[in-house]
């Protein structure tokens, strides 16, 4: 297993195909924003896609971007879209990358990463600490979590 990103990978089309078979709504949003090249103009032009592989099967994707769906902020960077397809979950695989991302804010000199997310009890385990409810874009609530990398 190795991360990729999707931007720097040499078969995007192949990589988009994989991230349109997630079953969950806010995967199939980032195949379309990335079928239409659109990603980078909502989120950021500095936005990775990190993808979690084993060959040609991906397993786990998320983005590191420098917004994600609480906007506007002053915050930044935000980790999301973090999917694992399902025969996979359960083995803190998604925590490969989140690491990975962490090693990037690490790298560019950042000293806390951001998750917005309605799941409780996830991202404790890799680290992450509830930091504030916010709104999100729509208007809904949104768990806030931090990481000091």
């Amino acid at each position: 297993m190795k991360v990729i990103e999707y931007f720097s990978a040499e078969n995007k089309e192949h990589w988009l195909t994989k991230i349109k078979e997630s079953d969950w709504g806010a995967g199939q949003y980032l195949y379309e924003l990335l079928s239409k090249n659109e990603l980078k103009n909502l989120v950021g032009e500095k936005t990775r896609v990190l993808m979690l592989v084993d060959g040609e099967e991906l397993i786990s994707f998320c983005t590191f971007a420098e917004k994600d769906d609480i906007q506007p902020t002053h915050l930044t960077p935000w980790i999301g879209f973090v999917y694992t397809f399902p025969k996979y979950r359960g083995k803190r695989l998604a925590g490969k990358l989140l690491e990975y991302a962490g090693n990037l804010a690490k790298a560019e000199g950042i000293e806390k990463i951001y998750i917005s997310t309605g799941h409780t009890g996830l991202y404790e385990k890799y680290g992450y600490e509830f930091w504030q409810m916010m709104k999100d874009i729509e208007g809904e609530d949104s768990r806030v979590y931090v990481k000091k990398v």
